[in-house]
């Protein structure tokens, strides 16, 4: 695995082609009747994840409740298919805290490979790609102006290159292929980054600081 740090400009033009081969779908848990056409999930599921959004909404304010209830119906349909494969919520995490176990997830990856501990990387990755989600989900913790079918299309394609790759490195691991789980490390970081970019920047800068 290359030690070169991953450059914010290698990242923009990711940024760029997730956004256009994704638009019009989003990840985050919303509230509202179930689209017609969410078929890949059977009865029960949709009804968990029905009772699931239901509860998040209730957590929100007004405004917020608005905002997402005006998501269109092809964004709610992804996020019900991507909400459905994270099993463990929590009632009190914030996004921040969930994001320390994803980062300590990730370093359990990197030292599973790095000590040729295929089970532990395995497992890591899985735990990652099935992260918590917060309390309320993750809306609340966006900016007003993120909550939109246009600024939310790209999660979905940000999905894929960290859960996503995160399991394919753990089925490598489980195969014992070391190389190829390694060649997936930095796609999970190039897909953090990116997410981060768009709906983060960087962490503990203060705006009012001259």
């Amino acid at each position: 695995m290359s030690s070169t740090p991953i450059k914010y400009f290698t990242i923009k033009p990711v940024i760029r082609l997730i956004q256009t081969l994704v638009t019009g779908t989003a990840l985050i848990a919303f509230a509202g009747s179930a689209p017609a056409d969410t078929q890949s999930m059977d009865k029960t599921t949709m009804m968990s994840m029905q009772k699931t959004m239901k509860s998040d909404m209730a957590l929100m304010k007004p405004d917020l409740q608005k905002q997402v209830k005006g998501l269109s119906k092809q964004t709610k349909m992804e996020l019900m298919k991507i909400l459905s494969k994270h099993e463990r919520r929590s009632k009190q995490l914030t996004l921040r805290q969930v994001m320390n176990e994803v980062l300590s997830d990730y370093q359990s990856i990197i030292s599973g490979l790095a000590t040729d501990n295929t089970e532990q990387a395995a497992d890591s990755a899985r735990r990652l790609a099935n992260h918590r989600l917060p309390v309320g989900g993750l809306l609340p913790y966006m900016k007003q102006n993120d909550v939109n079918d246009e600024s939310l299309a790209s999660l979905v394609g940000f999905n894929d290159l960290v859960e996503g790759n995160a399991l394919r490195l753990a089925s490598a691991a489980d195969k014992g292929n070391i190389s190829e789980a390694t060649g997936y490390v930095g796609k999970i970081a190039e897909g953090c980054v990116a997410c981060h970019q768009v709906f983060r920047g960087q962490p503990g800068l203060s705006s009012r600081l001259r």
